[in-house]
């Protein structure tokens, strides 16, 4: 009686729920308060249900096999407080030195353990959400910035903050603008035009990028692209004629089945360029020196929906490529100069 009043008074003593059980039957021979209110018996039955049966989520099987090894069995469960259910982790061990052997039941409520888990959680899943959030707008930005600058230049600024201006000994400028746009923009119907040119730019970003070029700017109705920068190209020269050809073609196209006619002079020069990236608030990507200026001239001397070239470009290319010759013209800045229109690519080189 007195070995039951010391296994009792020890029971009590211990936090939570606590009972003391057979291993064979799983009989409990004795529980303390908590333990009884938490995982109160059958109130239709006789009062002596085993273990599995006050016990969800017991596995008597797996639990004996681990006592059998005189090792511990852990494991969750819910109690009752009230009409609140409570999460415990139980612990079944072997009472040391016992005959008849006796295992003792502790359970624990994890409820902390729990609130704080789930909290750790919400803040995992926000954290996550915030880093998918922050990795959107990084790529919307960095899309953005690939949209007005080379990606070595937007790598570059990235990595240092800034970027450094670079001369490039020869590289290849196709410009384009449409004739009579101003009279265009001032009769027609402002959003239909705005979506007439943001297609026809649309294309024009498509045959660019199909012969590695690549877009620098547009401003209203005037594109300008290049080849041969930041990357060396030896075959600049040829890529820009390249797609100063199929900018024609898709216009002329593009008009045979659209009433409303968009008719381009197109310019194409190679020579020295600078490069840069200007702004400090709001960045554009541009070009500057004698290529991009003669590529200018060339635009702006050519003729609607022909391509005009000066003999310099000319003679780099004109094995590959049909041309007719203009003749000699006075060009700003420039002095006399040989002009020609580019045709067409030579049959079999296309």
């Amino acid at each position: 009686m007195s070995e039951g009043l010391d296994y009792k008074q020890l029971i009590q003593s211990l936090d939570g729920g606590v009972a003391l059980v057979k291993p064979g039957g799983w009989d409990i021979v004795f529980e303390n308060a908590k333990f009884f209110q938490w995982f109160p018996p059958d109130s239709d039955g006789d009062g002596d249900e085993p273990l599995p049966e006050r016990l969800s989520g017991l596995r008597a099987e797996r639990a004996a096999a681990r006592l059998e090894d005189n090792r511990r069995f852990t494991f969750e469960s819910e109690a009752k407080a009230g009409s609140r259910p409570v999460p415990v982790r139980v612990t079944l061990q072997n009472l040391p030195d016992r005959e008849p052997p006796l295992v003792l039941v502790q359970c624990v409520d994890i409820s902390k353990e729990k609130e704080t888990q789930y909290m750790l959680d919400s803040y995992s899943k926000m954290s996550e959400r915030h880093s998918r959030e922050l990795q959107k707008e990084k790529d919307r930005v960095e899309k953005l910035l690939l949209n007005i600058m080379p990606r070595s230049v937007y790598e570059e600024m990235k990595d240092y903050g800034t970027t450094t201006p670079q001369r490039f000994d020869s590289a290849s400028i196709v410009m384009l603008d449409f004739v009579r746009f101003t009279d265009m923009a001032i009769s027609r119907d402002p959003s239909a035009l705005v979506t007439e040119l943001n297609d026809i730019f649309s294309a024009f970003d498509r045959i660019v990028e199909m012969f590695g070029c690549e877009r620098i700017r547009t401003i209203g109705d005037a594109y300008m692209a290049v080849s041969g920068l930041p990357e060396a190209n030896p075959d600049h020269t040829h890529n820009v004629a390249k797609v100063a050809l199929r900018m024609r073609r898709y216009l002329e196209r593009r008009n045979a089945a659209h009433p409303q006619q968009w008719r381009g002079r197109i310019g194409i020069n190679t020579g020295p360029v600078i490069g840069s990236l200007v702004g400090i608030q709001k960045y554009v990507y541009d070009l500057f020196g004698p290529g991009v200026n003669l590529a200018a001239r060339m635009e702006s001397m050519s003729e609607p929906m022909q391509i005009t070239l000066c003999e310099e470009t000319y003679e780099l290319i004109k094995d590959d490529f049909a041309f007719s010759e203009r003749g000699e013209f006075e060009i700003k800045g420039f002095g006399t100069k040989k002009l020609y229109y580019l045709e067409s690519e030579r049959r079999g080189r296309e």
